[in-house]
């Protein structure tokens, strides 16, 4: 399908509006053009006329440690939706470079459904150096995908420790993946999305000690007072997929986590801000070349 440029600044003005209506019609390459614009910051919910999403459970955020295998476990759960009818979007969030800034964008290689299954669209995302590991653009990329029709949103995160937090600003339902013979089980009780986590899936539960490691986690739980449900999964023997895949679907939000969910999401936003200012190479130019800390320039500058 043809995209209809225009002429001058009414045809730039028209290019995106133009993609989201071929996006929603089906057309994938028009999708992905656009889900560029969404990265790149050229796009807003007011430029695209929507408004931002309700929260309905159907923007699932997938995260862990590297290594637990949450690229395969989301390549199973594609599989399990899309042969019951369901369209799945899966967005990929990868580590930039703090030197470069460039990113390996590589975990849609660990997912077969990403290339051969038309129900199934799978896109990349940056992290663009934010902070929290969580690029602010997922946020409308998300919103885009759901209107176009895609069931439901998997955010796959970078899994690099205690700043996966940071996915509650976007997703709807947190789900936490560990893995048997790690060693260090309970040490997911401090990273602090364990406190906000509606599942936690041990996964490779094929191998030996997943269920001591179930196990330690539901203990480590106890304390809590709404812990979230702790499911046995295998992403390389399929057990445990179809009941992960159903809970899924209907899993209710944590509560007493909306406070949290909010504080994430301003913080987002107000990172965002700060780093989007045009002078912000200056401002940090200035950082590394004068006596000023940064704490001096927040307080100069800040003004509420």
């Amino acid at each position: 399908m043809k995209v209809e440029i225009g002429s001058g600044l009414a045809g730039r003005e028209r290019l995106p509006t133009t993609l989201f209506e071929q996006a929603i019609s089906g057309n994938r390459r028009s999708l992905a053009k656009l889900l560029t614009a969404v990265e790149n910051g050229e796009v807003s919910h007011d430029s695209l006329g929507i408004s931002p999403r309700e929260v309905d459970g159907s923007v699932i955020g997938v995260t862990g440690a590297p290594g637990v295998g949450k690229s395969c476990l989301i390549d199973r759960l594609l599989s399990t939706w899309t042969s019951n009818g369901l369209k799945i979007a899966v967005i990929a969030v990868d580590p930039s470079s703090p030197l470069t800034g460039g990113a390996l964008l590589g975990d849609r290689v660990r997912m077969e459904s990403a290339d051969n299954n038309p129900n199934v669209f799978v896109r990349s995302f940056a992290t663009r150096n934010q902070p929290g590991g969580m690029p602010n653009a997922v946020v409308l990329a998300a919103d885009v995908m759901r209107h176009c029709d895609y069931d439901v949103v998997l955010i796959e995160t970078v899994g690099a420790g205690q700043s996966e937090i940071r996915v509650v600003s976007v997703a709807d339902r947190i789900v936490l993946v560990e893995a048997p013979l790690r060693g260090d089980e309970v040490q997911a009780e401090k990273a602090g999305v364990i406190e906000l986590a509606d599942m936690i899936v041990v996964n490779k539960s094929d191998l030996e000690g997943s269920d001591r490691a179930a196990a330690n986690i539901i203990s480590a739980l106890e304390v809590a007072s709404n812990p979230p449900p702790v499911l046995l999964a295998s992403a390389k023997t399929s057990e445990g997929i179809e009941e992960l895949a159903d809970q899924l679907r209907t899993l209710p939000a944590k509560p007493g986590a909306e406070l949290a969910r909010a504080r994430e999401r301003l913080l987002t936003a107000w990172d965002s801000a700060l780093l989007s200012r045009k002078d912000i190479n200056e401002v940090l130019d200035s950082l590394t070349s004068s006596d000023n800390s940064a704490q001096e320039w927040v307080e100069k500058n800040l003004r509420w």
